[in-house]
């Protein structure tokens, strides 16, 4: 039975603020630690509120129970409704359990004499993921709870700590040469951030209502998602962005814990978090412009960088999948829903400017071959049809600019096209070539994934190739797009075919 006691359990006075300036934050800040069916009392002093709230509300499924007028204001009351899964998604097809694949010897060199932590990547076909890894379900609900306020944070990181030794065993099992945690605590791989810096919050797309052009297509749009949109949570900027503790130093100091072979850490590169913070009516009251506050992300970032590298990350590696945003959905007339794709743009050549600059500026310094950029066409759906294509001939020219040693680059499906445009990339820079789409159920052969290979080495050498899924496994927590199993046994096929390779061309 639905709840009849309409008692506040929490009220707070949002006075003149709108729902496009920060009021949303307020409530979004009071409703998450409520149980489901609790209500909470918003008193405004806004008109513009009587007509968004109600929108809000339908949006995010939660009741508005009443709006009374009080004096010179107006107090509503919202009750919040359980989750409710969207009908009709079908999940991930469940595989027999993967074959153990015999590890082999790792074609890593490890850490030099000096103890200093310098490791360098080899090329020679060494297999390994590209950062995310499917959540077992009870920590994707002890992240809503930990999230939401419900669970303190030792108690989550428990339950996060098992769900990394399941994702570091799989690889292991699988064979990969470096592996990584499989971003178990984060709620994606972008927006975490927002959960760890100082003066940024976590709210749900359904919160980005008032800050859109096209409502009504804007709600469209989050309705065909494959997840409730309720569930993807977008970082807001309210105040300076300070790094007050590590965003990824957890993460690398557990998975080294469980594992000798070598540790990738995937960061959100500086463009995409620019363009998925920077929030009209509400980045501007602590910036006065989005490249003010590009330079205070450039700064953490840099700082997370350094700290990971020392603590003896292997990579450290920096995802930009924004950038193909940028160059394709202008030429399709459309956008899509992509991490950051709803943030302030300018036109191609401005944009892709402004992401060299921000780049370099973070990368300036570091060991080159101890970072990498991953860039893809977005991996949110497993419906391919929604998701850009593309050559990568409009970004060589600013990834042959950036100092970093690799680039991992989704090449698995048609949408990413032919390898002849890396061409133009440096020669002394390694290629991490996708030779599997994570988001097909059907697990590729060895020998499709050797013949994908087999073009890279002759296209850029044996030394230069590095073998990797096309994307994560598992980008956003809630709506992974391969189950464990299947994750599982695509990278033992990249293993098995890289092993074949090596016999090929004489590369142990």
């Amino acid at each position: 039975m639905p709840p009849t006691d309409d008692t506040p359990a929490a009220s707070f006075d949002g006075g003149t603020l709108d729902c496009g300036n920060g009021l949303l934050l307020l409530i979004r800040r009071h409703i998450d630690p409520l149980n489901a069916g609790q209500v909470l009392e918003v008193r405004s002093r806004e008109p513009s509120v009587a007509d968004d709230l109600p929108s809000w509300a339908r949006l995010t499924g939660n009741a508005l129970l009443s709006a009374t007028r009080d004096g010179d204001g107006t107090r509503y009351r919202l009750r919040k409704t359980p989750r409710v899964e969207k009908s009709g998604v079908t999940p991930p097809a469940r595989q027999s359990p993967a074959p153990v694949v015999a590890s082999r010897p790792s074609v890593w060199r490890g850490l030099d004499e000096s103890g200093s932590g310098d490791q360098r990547l080899p090329g020679g076909l060494a297999v390994m993921g590209i950062g995310s890894w499917p959540r077992p379900a009870a920590l994707v609900k002890a992240l809503h709870e930990w999230l939401a306020g419900r669970m303190p944070e030792d108690e989550f990181h428990g339950h996060a700590d098992d769900a990394v030794r399941l994702a570091v065993a799989a690889q292991l099992r699988a064979g990969v040469d470096v592996v990584t945690d499989g971003e178990q605590r984060r709620d994606n791989y972008a927006s975490f951030v927002a959960s760890r810096l100082d003066n940024c919050q976590l709210i749900p797309v359904t919160d980005l209502l008032p800050y859109v052009t096209d409502p009504a297509k804007f709600a469209a749009d989050l309705a065909a998602l494959d997840v409730p949109a309720d569930q993807i949570r977008h970082p807001a900027v309210f105040g300076k962005l300070r790094r007050s503790r590590s965003l990824a130093g957890r993460e690398l100091a557990f998975t080294k814990s469980l594992t000798d072979r070598p540790v990738k850490v995937a960061l959100p590169g500086p463009y995409l978090l620019t363009r998925t913070m920077w929030l009209e009516c509400v980045s501007d009251r602590a910036y006065p412009d989005r490249e003010s506050l590009a330079g205070d992300i450039v700064t953490v970032l840099r700082e997370e960088a350094l700290q990971l590298l020392a603590d003896g990350a292997a990579l450290v590696q920096f995802d930009e999948p924004v950038l193909t945003e940028v160059v394709f959905t202008r030429a399709a007339g459309r956008r899509t829903f992509m991490c950051g794709a709803l943030g302030e743009r300018g036109g191609q050549a401005e944009e892709l400017e402004f992401a060299s600059r921000l780049l370099k500026t973070l990368l300036d310094g570091l060991p080159r071959e101890r970072v990498a950029l991953h860039v893809c066409r977005g991996n949110w759906s497993r419906d391919e049809s929604v998701a850009l294509s593309g050559p990568y001939t409009p970004l060589v020219p600013l990834l042959a600019g950036l100092p970093v040693g690799t680039y991992f680059l989704e090449m698995a499906t048609p949408r990413a096209g032919e390898l002849g445009p890396l061409a133009g990339l440096p020669d002394d820079r390694r290629i991490g070539v996708g030779v599997v789409n994570q988001k097909l159920d059907r697990v590729e052969t060895v020998e499709e994934v050797t013949a994908l290979a087999e073009a890279a080495v002759a296209a850029f050498g044996v030394g230069r190739v590095l073998l990797n899924p096309d994307c994560g496994f598992a980008t956003f927590a809630d709506s992974p797009v391969a189950s464990a199993a299947v994750a599982e046994r695509k990278l033992g096929v990249i293993v098995e075919a890289a092993r074949l390779l090596r016999q090929r061309h004489g590369h142990d």
